[in-house]
This record gives C-alpha cells, structure tokens and sequence, in this order.
C-alpha cells in the first residue's frame, strides 16, 4: 500500500474521544488532528490517557462517545480500512528471538497475506531501508537495543502505511539505540508518512515532533509546537557567574541594564540571571561591559528553557510520574 498524496485532509482527525474502565474516566473528550506527514507528539503523565487514545485510534479498543478517523477511515465503523492504513509499534517488540531478521520480516508479511515472493522482496527492502541489511541471517537475540527496536519498527511498515503508531517506542533503549530510532522516524515523516508518538522522554518529543498535544487527566490541556511549549513559560535567560562574589553587585547592575529588567541573584553560587528578549544581543551587551570594566567572570551564557520546565510548569506534574490514576492500556 503506497503513501497517498496529501489532499488537505488530516491522517487523523477526533473530536471528543470518551473512554471509561468501569469507576475511571480514561479520557473525557479529547480532540486530535494531526495532518499528513508530520510527526505528532502525545505528552502527558502516567494515567494521563495516551495508550488508551492509541488504542482507540488503532482500533483496539472501542471509544464509548465521539469520533475518530484515521486516513480517512472511522474507527467505529471502518475498523478493516483503519487497520490496513496504519502500522503499530506498542512498547515491547514483537519480533521472534529464533528467527532471523530476514525471516522475522518474511514471516510479517505472510501474516499480512503477501505472496512468499513479495514478502521476502519486501523483507529485502526494509532491511536495507533500516540499516540492517548486514544482519539479515542473524536473530534478534544476538541484535543490541537499537537494532532490535528498527527491526520492530521494520515489521510495522511492512505494507507502507500511511500513518504509524508509536507508543513510547525507546523506552529501555541506551542513548544510542534512543538515536538509532530517532533517525529512522525522521526519514519515515520526511518520505510522507505521519507519525503519532507517545513518550515519556521529553528530549525525543523536542527532537522529533511537529506539534506537541498535552492530555492531562483524560482531557486535552494544550496543545503546541516545542519552541511554543516552551516560550510559554518565558524567553530564554542569561546567566552570569562572577568570578569574585565581591564583584556581584557590579555584575547585577551590568546585567540589569542589558535584560531592561532587576536580575535574580544567586548570593552563595554566584550567578546573576535575568529573561531576556533577544538574548544574542543581551549576550553580546553584558559581554562587552564587562570586558570594558576589566571583570573576569566565572561562567556567561544563554540559558534557554526545557520542555521538561514547561511541561512541569503547564500542568504541575512531571512526565513520568505516577498518578493515582493507572495508565489504562
């Protein structure tokens, strides 16, 4: 199945997803649209309700109130079209420890009813489009991390879909393997294919998405590209560690005429910091001051917020933390 052109219309579009297992309201109406091609981000803390949306969405599970398609298809009433255009990749891999990457593969495309040629050509195909060409005739078992989760993510493009499903796909992974998946997912968007991502790890989702949509407690909170989570909670700041504490009233008056604004003061540490605007400039001002009145400084820079800090901020709860609701898969 071939990637369509893109026709306007968004590879997912819900409106008022409402799921509840038995006293938990796992979702309570939220609303989704992620156009084609682009890769979208689904945040939220333990329980928030993200795997319960993917399942949704992925025909897994059935929503008790409102609506969802997927390239076009309604989950509710089209679940065979849903599930022939979209691949999934769940948070445990999938693939057999006895077979080989070429016959894991092989065998993924007999179960979606390719004909044993096409399937080992298509077998053929994903093992050199992923990197793993060169351990084709070795099992998974010998594989590391990374390789193991490209290989999982192989078997979900056996039919090409025209979206994918990833749900918290490098948990567990070193930070190789974490770079291994994320060079594998950006060449899958940049040749057309939309991807849904749900992760626990706040970098990925900076490093990956298009928009980012923040469920907290089964409900949508907000929704954003990185950059704009982040300049939510402020611009960046600049961050000025004397050499000399005695220095520190002259650096905070240097700083304070540069950021337009009174610095905090970090007594014991030393630092001065101030948000600034335009922090290149403010950088270059500070700088030159304080080479102009001969102060040596410990430390200057440009400190800019985290997705960590605006997600922490935005709805109090750290990423991965736990909630007294239960993450309902």
């Amino acid at each position: 199945m071939s990637i369509p052109p893109d026709d306007g219309a968004p590879a997912i579009r819900a409106r008022g997803l409402t799921k509840r297992f038995k006293n938990t309201l796992a979702l309570d109406g939220v609303d989704l649209t992620v156009p084609r091609g682009t890769v979208h981000g689904l945040l939220g803390p333990n329980g928030a309700g993200k795997t319960t949306a993917v399942r949704i969405l992925t025909t897994l599970t059935r929503l008790d109130a409102g609506t969802a398609e997927v390239s076009g298809h309604d989950v509710r009433t089209a679940p065979r079209q849903v599930r022939r255009a979209i691949g999934l990749t769940g948070q445990q891999t999938a693939v057999d420890d006895l077979l080989t990457a070429r016959q894991n593969l092989t065998m993924f495309g007999r179960l979606f009813r390719l004909d044993r040629a096409t399937a080992r050509r298509r077998a053929d195909e994903l093992l050199e489009q992923f990197g793993l060409a060169g351990a084709a005739d070795r099992a998974p078992k010998k594989f590391s991390g990374g390789m193991r989760r490209r290989l999982d993510l192989a078997a979900s493009m056996i039919l090409s879909p025209q979206v994918l499903f990833l749900d918290e796909p490098t948990t567990g992974l070193d930070p190789a393997g974490r770079r291994e998946v994320w060079q594998v997912v950006r060449r899958l968007a940049a040749e057309g294919t939309t991807v849904l991502l749900t992760t626990h790890y706040l970098d990925e989702a900076d490093q990956l998405c298009d928009r980012i949509s923040v469920i907290h407690e089964g409900r949508n909170f907000v929704e954003d590209t990185p950059v704009g989570l982040k300049r939510r909670i402020g611009d960046e700041r600049i961050e000025v560690t004397a050499a000399d504490l005695a220095d520190l009233t002259e650096v905070q008056a240097l700083v304070a005429r540069a950021a337009g604004t009174e610095p905090e003061v970090d007594d014991l540490a030393g630092v001065v910091s101030a948000p600034v605007a335009d922090g290149v400039r403010a950088l270059t001002v500070v700088a030159a001051d304080l080479r102009a009145h001969g102060m040596d400084v410990a430390d200057i820079g440009l400190r800019r917020p985290t997705l960590d800090e605006a997600f922490l901020q935005l709805t109090g709860t750290p990423v991965a933390s736990d909630l007294t609701a239960r993450e309902v898969s």
